[in-house]
């Protein structure tokens, strides 16, 4: 065991001196080295310019969307007042008033008493008489009468005539200058 000992002691030295030769520090010049700045602020500035691109065209396009959103809201609100026109034509020519019209037109006339074929059992319910055009029902209601107090009797108020230095001296048409003067303060009072 001593022999392993003193190899040991043999070893270790000579091992932890050439780790203290190697890890013996020396003083390195000191080197500067710069990162390049250039392609960092191109690099920025094309982000920049890419998100203030990128912006304008979505703004672009959100107004582009508005326009045409507004375009067919203007489009849905005429076909919508279109349609109501066409309902109110469509409901005015379906008038039972208008079609009455229509028909006298063409010759046709209502009868007074009309008379009903039963679909069951094919019999003629009421009496049928042929329309006349003097039987014919009425179209149009007969217009009532006004009521007296709408349509009250014309109320006449007769005025005599003035009469007194003004009336007769503009009646006579003197140029004295008192009947100017008596016509120019009536003038004034009226």
């Amino acid at each position: 065991m001593s022999s392993l000992m003193s190899q040991a002691r043999t070893r270790v030295p000579r091992s932890a001196w050439a780790a203290v030769e190697r890890a013996r520090l020396t003083v390195v010049p000191v080197r500067r080295s710069h990162a390049a700045r250039m392609p960092f602020a191109i690099l920025v500035s094309a982000l920049l310019g890419a998100g203030v691109v990128g912006l304008l065209m979505f703004n672009t396009h959100m107004q582009q969307a508005s326009f045409h959103a507004t375009a067919l809201q203007e489009q849905a609100d005429s076909l919508t007042a279109r349609k109501q026109a066409l309902d109110m034509e469509l409901e005015s020519l379906r008038d039972p008033q208008r079609l009455a019209e229509r028909a006298k037109r063409l010759g046709m006339v209502a009868p007074s008493v009309p008379a009903f074929i039963r679909l069951s059992d094919g019999r003629i319910v009421g009496s049928p008489v042929p329309a006349t055009a003097e039987d014919t029902v009425r179209i149009h209601g007969v217009p009532a009468a006004k009521p007296l107090s709408l349509d009250p009797k014309p109320l006449v108020i007769t005025v005599p005539a003035r009469s007194g230095v003004a009336g007769s001296a503009s009646a006579t048409g003197t140029n004295d200058g008192t009947a100017s003067a008596a016509t120019s303060s009536e003038g004034a009072t009226r």
